[in-house]
């Protein structure tokens, strides 16, 4: 696999992950073989570290540093909360325009505080039977988390009732399909 580099300067690089790669390995998943530390510097041929991550099943820019110094600068400008991520996400139902979603996770029994913003950036309806309803109807987010924990945008939608679309754990099987 070669990775899709979109930004590079002396002391960065971004790429584009694919939905399905780990940024490094974990022992939450075992089965995984490749990961995007390796297969990035086995592809520019120097040591690279992980500034942040991305879940598994999340497409995105993950950005990596060339050097120790680079990514301690890099970690407290996010510890620092001045570097805003911002995603997009397809979700169903019609949302409120903007929202900021301050609900506690429970990660390993461990009740840690999360929130998420988004505004609202179009409304979608298909005509596509949804359970008792003639139409499908959904709204396209523009989102951002201003904690970082496990899964925390999925379980936040799916918190307010407008899970994502494809998501799978946290999502709605029916609107999958």
């Amino acid at each position: 696999m070669i990775l899709e580099i979109i930004y590079e300067d002396e002391n960065f690089i971004g790429i584009n992950k694919p939905n399905g790669l780990l940024v490094h390995r974990t022992k939450l998943a075992a089965d995984a073989d490749e990961f995007a530390l390796q297969i990035l510097r086995d592809q520019v041929g120097i040591k690279v570290y992980p500034s942040h991550r991305l879940d598994r099943k999340t497409s995105g820019v993950l950005v990596f540093s060339k050097s120790e110094k680079a990514n301690g600068e890099l970690s407290k400008l996010f510890q620092e909360k001045k570097v805003i991520k911002t995603y997009h996400a397809i979700v169903r139902g019609h949302t409120k325009e903007k929202q900021k979603i301050d609900y506690a996770l429970n990660n390993e029994g461990k009740e840690q505080e999360a929130i998420t913003s988004y505004k609202l950036l179009e409304r979608y309806e298909l005509p596509f039977p949804s359970y008792k309803f003639k139409t499908s109807r959904y709204s396209l987010l523009e989102v951002y988390p201003q904690t970082g924990r496990f899964h925390q945008i999925r379980k936040h939608f799916a918190h307010i009732r407008h899970p994502i679309i494809g998501d799978r754990p946290h999502g709605c099987n029916k609107q999958n399909r």
